[in-house]
Formats: C-alpha cells, structure tokens, sequence
C-alpha cells in the first residue's frame, strides 16, 4: 500500500529501506563463524540429548561390581534390569560401581541441557516482566530495583547452594535456585531498553490515543528488546550449565542416581589421581557445551547490536 503523498515506487522503497535493518541483521548472524560453529555444535549436542535411549549401551544406572574402574575400551560384565549378566565393553570406562561412564555422559546431555535452557527461560521471564514493571512504571522502579541490588549484593553461587540445600534436591529445585540469581541482570537489561525505547515518538504517540500501558509495554515495547534478550538468554544457559556442574561437584546437587557431568566428575575425583578419565571425560562435553553457548551468544551479539554490527 503506497504512503501518503509518495509515488508507489517511493513508497515501497521507503518500506524495503524500513525492513532491511531487521533482514540484514539476521542475515549477518547466519554469515557468523561463531554463530555457525556455536550453533552446529549445540545442535550436534541437542542431537545427542535426544538420541541418548539409542546412542546409549546400557541403562546408566546399571552396574556390576566386577567391572568397577575398568580404563576406556576395557571389557567387563553388566548386570540387566532383568537381572542377567552379559558381557558389555565400556568405551569411557566404568566408575567406581561399575556404571558404564559412556552412557551415563550421553544421557547426562539431556540433564545439562534441560537445566541450561529452563533456567534462562524462567530468568528470562520474570526478569521481563520486573524489568518491564520497573522502566515504564516510575512508582515502581525504585522498591523494584533496591530488590534486585539487593540480590545482586549475594554471590550467585551462595544463593544457589543455600536454596539447594533448604530444599529437596531436584531439577526443578536446582533450575530455581540457579535461575533467580540471573533475575536481577535480566531486570536491569530490560529497564535500560525500557528507558530508552519509552522515549521513543511511537511510544508517546501511544499513550497520547489513550493505549492501556499493559499493551503499551509488551505490544510497543517489548518486541524491541527481543535481540538483546536473546543474547542474553544464551550466556544465562551457558552459566546454569557451569553452576550445575559446580553444584553437583560441591555435594549441593541431584540425586546420585540422576547421570549428570557434575555427579560424574564429583564421584570421580576421590580417585582421579589414578583414574582421570572419570573426571576427564565429562568435563570435556561440559567445556565443550558452555563454549558452544557463548560462541553463539558472541556471535549473536556481535550481528544483531546495531551499535556492534557497524565493527563486524
């Protein structure tokens, strides 16, 4: 439809010239190395998550005390759930109760992808709506944010092994606990943007027509703060995946039971002198995980920051 005043074909260049920021800034993220090598190995490890009842040998939770602490590629028994015992080669070696440590890595994926991308969304969620709150209603904004500093005030790491620890150790107690220390930095980001964007002379053209300030701040102003959040998404999940791991090392973690990298390497390390693979292992999909993360959080930043995007 052509703008008023303008011929047909100035209008539509006006709208494609309108358009284009948006497009050329995706397009830029997909030309990205590290949104293309963050994102095919994050992908490969989704994959694996998702394949773990296939990819994996045996149940990880069966062992068989005659094959405790065998090397990689060793060979030894496992007892089945229908109590048989057969002969099974363990490709990471086994642990100190004779668990295959292969299968307990592949299925520790699901684990440490599940607590990475819950723990942002809910982050991510209740820092919006505080941050949101805090930026367009100014009655707000102080109680809000002497809450949020005060949070910040707390190592993260502290607050999450002292909820851990009052509660019953489970997923979602530890996707909690994790979560709300990254609240507040959420909070802060979206209040900047909120700031900013409110002065905007669409915005003000909104509340002169009388628009309920709810649809002002989630139709108005919300969807331009999307690319920031994204971003920031991607490092809260890259951090969950390290402070569960740090969590499950310290003794603050899930179940034992639950395979997950953290649980791997804490019962290893009593022996990782003599057997380092238990620790080794594991940590290389971690090291491996969080770095994919933040090369696709880097990479998103450095395209879709219009401020980054002009240095790329």
């Amino acid at each position: 439809m052509a703008a008023p005043g303008l011929p047909s074909g100035e209008a539509l260049s006006v709208e494609a010239a309108a358009v284009r920021p948006l497009e050329t800034g995706w397009q830029r993220a997909a030309r990205s190395v590290s949104v293309r090598v963050g994102g095919a190995v994050l992908g490969l490890l989704v994959l694996v998550a998702l394949a773990a009842p296939w990819l994996g040998t045996v149940d990880p939770t069966l062992f068989d005390a005659a094959s405790r602490d065998l090397l990689p590629g060793g060979k030894g028994t496992i007892v089945t759930l229908d109590g048989e015992t057969r002969e099974h080669r363990f490709l990471f070696g086994s642990d100190s109760y004779g668990r295959d440590i292969y299968s307990r890595v592949v299925y520790g994926t699901r684990v440490s992808l599940v607590v990475g991308a819950l723990t942002a969304l809910v982050a991510l969620a209740f820092g919006i709506l505080a941050g949101l709150a805090a930026g367009y209603l100014r009655s707000l904004d102080g109680p809000l944010m002497r809450v949020m500093d005060g949070i910040m005030a707390i190592p993260a790491i502290l607050i999450a092994i002292a909820l851990v620890a009052m509660w019953r150790a489970s997923l979602l107690t530890v996707i909690v606990a994790i979560a709300i220390p990254e609240i507040p930095r959420v909070t802060r980001l979206v209040r900047a943007l909120v700031l900013s964007i409110r002065e905007e002379p669409y915005v003000e053209a909104a509340i002169a027509l009388g628009t309920r300030p709810a649809r002002i701040m989630f139709a108005h102003i919300l969807p331009n703060t999307i690319a920031p959040l994204i971003v920031q998404g991607t490092f809260i999940c890259a951090s969950a995946i390290l402070v569960e791991a740090i969590l499950s090392f310290l003794g603050v973690r899930l179940p034992p039971d639950i395979p997950t990298w953290g649980n791997i390497m804490a019962e290893g390390r009593v022996q990782f002198t003599k057997y380092p693979h238990n620790v080794f292992i594991p940590g290389v999909f971690l090291t491996v995980t969080v770095l994919a993360v933040n090369m696709l959080g880097d990479g998103l930043r450095d395209t879709l920051d219009p401020k980054m995007a002009r240095r790329v």
